[in-house]
């Protein structure tokens, strides 16, 4: 069970195919505007009510992307989240009454985890970032490197207990609902710690170590790959375009919306140019665009077959476009939106495969022309990235999950 953008379900479509040929029976529960994700996986689909993308482009949504600082952002998606969660809950349940045990994405945990208490079902997390408060590193939607250990720590248990109260009122609807006795937030998650509920991260070792400080049940599992098909091919249009000149530049925003496309897409296009480069633009949530002979303007395509014929990745530095970057092997430079874009982007920094984050507000052509030329000329970025990749490749994050349900069923929780 997942919610959100694409980054937030495509992820799970590779995990549901690997559990698949483990010999399990999956269904991906999420938003209906995603169901071909999960085609030709062997997964079945449950449709969510809510598009994400309408919400985005509502007047609350737009609202979301207006907001100037990191912190205005948090509060608004807080609201948004807030007046759509409820709706979410009757199809949740439906779908879990069908279903041994239920893995539940960060988007959804406190929700996922009060109809599995409900319905006497196992469950699980499956993370696609590191939630859980650490000294280590301060949370993900901070978007700074660190406070400290103890700031950190303290930040992350503030974050956690804050999207608890997110969910809160449906919550606590929802115990009612299904016969449970009243909890608030923080008795939910103390009763998630004290049970030491297993939770996978769906990101590589190599690229966020486990803290040394996570209780046990937090594991780093490495990279769920989406599932793209077993002859995933490019449009014939933008083959012939890879063909006709040297690697050019991926350049995309994902999901992340931004308050100018226009302005931002011509700001990119300028750079692009002034280094030199030849651009694969995708529209995404956001609508950039791009026109000439140079530049090529896709929609939704396969980043495990696009980026490992490009030179780079200019992208929001979401975590699963993130993983498809490092995955090809190719350096980056991140432009983080919003979120834990950030957390994200300064991995890729300090991985050695980016030169440096770029912000997207005020973007100007010189600065990521600069950028541009850096991660493309300077070969360390480049085999940095490909040392990475090497490494990517010989992980599989599907099996500790496997693991983790085979030992359920020996427990007889399943």
């Amino acid at each position: 069970m997942t919610a959100g953008s694409r980054g937030d379900v495509a992820p799970f479509t590779g995990l549901g195919h690997g559990l698949v040929r483990a010999g399990h029976e999956v269904t991906l529960v999420t938003h209906g505007c995603f169901a071909d994700l999960v085609s030709g996986s062997e997964v079945g689909f449950h449709a969510l009510p809510v598009d994400p993308r309408a919400e985005l482009q509502s007047e609350r949504g737009r609202r979301l992307h207006r907001s100037r600082t990191g912190a205005g952002k948090i509060v608004r998606l807080v609201e948004l989240t807030r007046s759509l969660v409820g709706r979410l809950t009757d199809d949740m349940i439906e779908a879990a009454r069908a279903a041994d045990v239920l893995l539940l994405s960060g988007s959804l945990g406190p929700l996922g985890y009060t109809v599995a208490e409900g319905l006497s079902l196992p469950s699980m997390g499956a993370y696609l970032q590191p939630l859980a408060p650490t000294r280590e590193f301060t949370p993900p939607v901070a978007g700074v490197r660190s406070w400290g250990p103890l700031v950190n720590r303290a930040a992350g248990y503030g974050v956690n207990l804050a999207v608890e109260r997110v969910f809160a009122e449906t919550v606590r609807d929802l115990r009612r609902r299904l016969g449970l006795p009243p909890a608030g937030p923080v008795a939910a998650r103390r009763a998630r710690e004290r049970s030491a509920w297993p939770v996978h991260h769906g990101f590589s070792p190599a690229v966020v170590p486990r803290p040394r400080d996570w209780r046990r049940g937090l594991d780093v599992s490495g990279y769920w790959w989406p599932y793209d098909g077993e002859d995933a091919r490019l449009p014939a249009a933008l083959e012939d375009f890879l063909d006709a000149g040297p690697a050019p530049v991926f350049v995309g925003l994902g999901s992340a919306t931004v308050p100018d496309p226009g302005r931002l897409s011509a700001e990119i296009v300028r750079a692009l140019r002034a280094a030199g480069l030849r651009g694969v633009i995708q529209q995404g949530w956001g609508g950039l665009r791009a026109a000439g002979d140079d530049m090529f303007t896709v929609g939704e395509v396969p980043h495990s077959v696009l980026f490992p014929r490009t030179a780079a990745v200019v992208h929001h530095a979401g975590a699963g476009t993130t993983a498809a970057g490092l995955r090809a092997g190719v350096p980056a430079v991140p432009v983080p939106v919003q979120f834990d874009e950030g957390f994200w982007a300064a991995r890729l920094v300090a991985l050695g495969v980016a030169p440096g984050a770029l912000s997207p507000r005020g973007l100007r052509a010189e600065r990521l022309a600069a950028a541009l030329v850096r991660a493309t000329t300077d070969p360390a970025y480049r085999r940095n990235a490909r040392s990475l990749a090497e490494r990517l490749r010989g992980e599989d994050g599907v099996t500790p999950v496997a693991e983790t349900l085979a030992r359920l069923d020996r427990l007889g929780h399943l």
